[in-house]
Parts: C-alpha cells; structure tokens; sequence
C-alpha cells in the first residue's frame, strides 16, 4: 500500500512537472526576445543618429529617455505584477517592446527620439520587472538555483541580436530593420504568451510538500528588515551593472588610445566580456548548486575585480583581453543571484527595487568613468571597475546569514 501511494504521488506531480517545464522554457524565450530586440535596437543606434541629425550631445540626452522610462516603470510595475500577476504583465510588456522598437526610425529630430525612446525604455524596464517576477517564482518552486539560466538567455539574445544586425545593417535601413523585430517580437509572444497566460504563477511547497501562499522568510522578517535586506542586494546589482555598463562604453577605447589595439581589436574586447559573461551563466546552476549562493556571490566579485584589475591595467592588448574575459566570468552570476534573493525576500517589489538599482548602476557606470578619466586617466579609472566587484563581494560576505545558500 505504501508503494501504492507512492505511484500515486509521482503521477499526481507528473503533470505539474511538465507545467512548470512549459513555464520555464516560456521565460526563457521570454528572456532571449527581451536581449534579441534591445540589442537589434542598439546597434542601429549609429543610422538613427545620422536620421535625425543629432549632435552627439543631443544623441546622448534623447537616450536618456530609455534610461528614464525605464527607471519610472520599474517600480510601477511591480505594483502591476501584484495586482494583476507578473505572467500577464510579462506578455502585454512584451507586446509593447515589440511595437515600441519600430518607433525611432520614425523620427527626423532628437527631441521626438527621445519621446519615443521613454515609451520605449518604460517597456524595456516593464518586461525585465515582470519576467524575472515570474523567474523568481519558478526558482523558488524548482527548489532549484535556475535564475542565471534566463539570464544567460537574455545574454545570448542579445548577442544574436547584435549578429544579426551587423549583417543586415548594410542591406536593410534602420526602418525595415526594427519593424522586422516588431514582427518577430510579435510572433514570439503570440507563439509564446499564451503558454503564460494558462498558468498562474508556481506557489513553491513547503517541506511536506504542499503548496504556500508565500516564502516563510518574507513573512518571518519584520518588514523593515525585508526592506533593508532588498536595498542590500539591489547595491550588489548596481556593483554589478556598473561594470557592465563601463566595459560596454569605455573598453574598445581604453584597448584603441592606452593600448594602441588595432579597432578590430579593440571592438572584440566587449565581445570578449559579453561571450565570457554568457558562458558563466549558462554554468551559473551547476555553479550554484556546488558552491550555493554566498559562495557564488564571493568568489564571482572577487574574480571580477581580479579580472578587472588586470583588464584596466595589463601593458598589453592581449592580457587586457583576457582581464575582460575574467571579468565577464566572475560578474557573471552575481546580478541574476541579487535579483532573485530580493524577489524571493519581497516578491515583485523586491525585483523591482533590485532592478531599479541595477539599472541605475549601468547608468551611473559611463559618466562616472568619463569623469574620472578626465581627473586622472582612462586605465585608472576604469580600477572603479574592479572596486565595486570587491564591494559586491564583501557585501555578499557579510549578508552570508541573510542570504540562504
């Protein structure tokens, strides 16, 4: 009788397990269309400047407006994603990227380009918000350290993104080009969508295996505490996002005027970083479930700053590249590890408020970098680099009791 119900527990989770499968490949593709299109856009950025008749100036503050709307959105919609549920929220946010992206090849001055960016930049922060809402829920039911999965598939849908545009650049203009993402985005979330629309977001069991409302630990902490804990691990996204964000604007000249790389070269070093980053966290589960999630946290920014270190400061090109490759590695896992600790600590708000963090840091990383260089140089500054990955590290040290690992 025994093994009798144990045949019947096994088949009454049978179908549950291939729900919670669908639901995981659903946000993985999710996850790949969010890079795909951003990346899709950001490499036709050069073509829209030239449309427009933008100064560099003028350029750099109408793209602001995606900064800026997604900076808004992101606290609005975790409020949305506990009203309404993060599976809804991802898809209409979805729906609205598609459509957003085709706008700025439609305007002819900096001012509607920046207009235009806000609505898109608000559904960029809206999907991102909502889908690693959703994450963050499955992970916890999985009972499994899934979350750099989806973030190696945003990882790697920008890098087909940026593929694919660099080869369509010359035949397709700006205006074809981003439209051709809007159908691609819409069929996708057609295709996919309805998969999340199906299923209500997983509730993870407790140790009898029953199904909870929320984690224990959200509702064990004082609220106060839960806060002061999300604003933690939003500072170690920030650490994290700074570096991205300072490799991704300042590396290709740092590796062309300090190190005189051939601009091939130099153009290969965030190539380097990006690729190293993505096989990081595709290794990110199998990292996480070995080492677990204060181990991951450490060792990954000290990695990072070590990288880093060796990137901004290498007396040659090909050191300097293995530094950004180093670097991609040991960031790799830690913003998708402080997301999903303040998502499972907070639900929706929690993400929200990680993100918003996060995000800021990969503003903050580019202008501090340049103001730094004009006060002391491009190599020393970008040392700021390394500095924060040690901060992130310490930081995940010292939360090692807050943090479940």
């Amino acid at each position: 009788m025994p093994t009798l119900n144990k045949l019947r527990a096994v088949n009454d989770d049978s179908p549950r397990n291939a729900s919670l499968t669908r639901l995981r490949i659903a946000l993985t593709i999710f996850f790949a269309l969010d890079g795909f299109i951003f990346a899709g856009w950001v490499v036709r950025i050069p073509a829209v400047k030239e449309q427009t008749g933008a100064s560099a100036s003028t350029l750099g503050l109408a793209l602001l407006g995606v900064s800026a709307g997604a900076v808004i959105t992101m606290m609005l919609t975790g409020r949305l994603c506990r009203r309404f549920g993060s599976h809804p929220v991802t898809v209409v946010s979805g729906v609205l990227l598609a459509l957003s992206v085709a706008l700025p090849p439609l305007t002819h001055s900096a001012l509607t380009l920046g207009l235009v960016l806000l609505v898109f930049g608000a559904a960029y922060g809206g999907i991102n918000v909502a889908m690693n809402s959703a994450a963050v829920d499955l992970v916890a039911t999985l009972r499994r350290p899934v979350m750099p999965s989806f973030h190696a598939a945003f990882s790697l849908g920008g890098m087909l993104g940026a593929g694919l545009g660099g080869l369509v650049a010359g035949h397709l203009s700006p205006t074809r080009h981003l439209l051709a993402l809007t159908v691609i985005g819409l069929l996708v979330t057609a295709t996919v969508g309805p998969t999340l629309l199906r299923h209500d977001a997983p509730t993870p069991p407790d140790d009898h295996g029953r199904t909870r409302n929320k984690p224990a630990s959200a509702s064990e902490r004082p609220a106060g505490r839960v806060r002061g804990l999300v604003l933690v691990f939003g500072l170690i996204a920030l650490c994290t996002a700074y570096g991205e964000g300072a490799l991704a604007d300042w590396g290709a000249l740092h590796l062309e005027e300090d190190l005189h790389a051939h601009p091939g070269v130099a153009a290969a070093g965030y190539s380097c970083f990006a690729l190293a980053m993505t096989i990081g966290r595709i290794s990110g589960t199998t990292l996480l479930e070995r080492l677990g999630r204060t181990r991951t946290l450490v060792f990954g920014g000290a990695t990072g700053a070590a990288g880093m270190l060796l990137g901004s400061l290498a007396p040659t090109v090909w050191l300097a590249l293995l530094g950004f490759a180093v670097t991609g590695l040991g960031l790799a896992n830690i913003f998708p590890v402080a997301v999903e600790r303040a998502g499972a600590l907070a639900g929706p708000t929690g993400v929200a408020a990680a993100s918003t963090l996060g995000y800021g840091g990969m503003l903050l990383g580019p202008p501090m970098i340049g103001f730094m260089a004009d006060w002391f140089s491009l190599p020393t500054a970008l040392t700021s680099v390394a500095a924060l990955a040690g901060v992130a590290a310490l930081i995940g040290f010292a939360t090692r009791r807050a943090a479940v690992s």
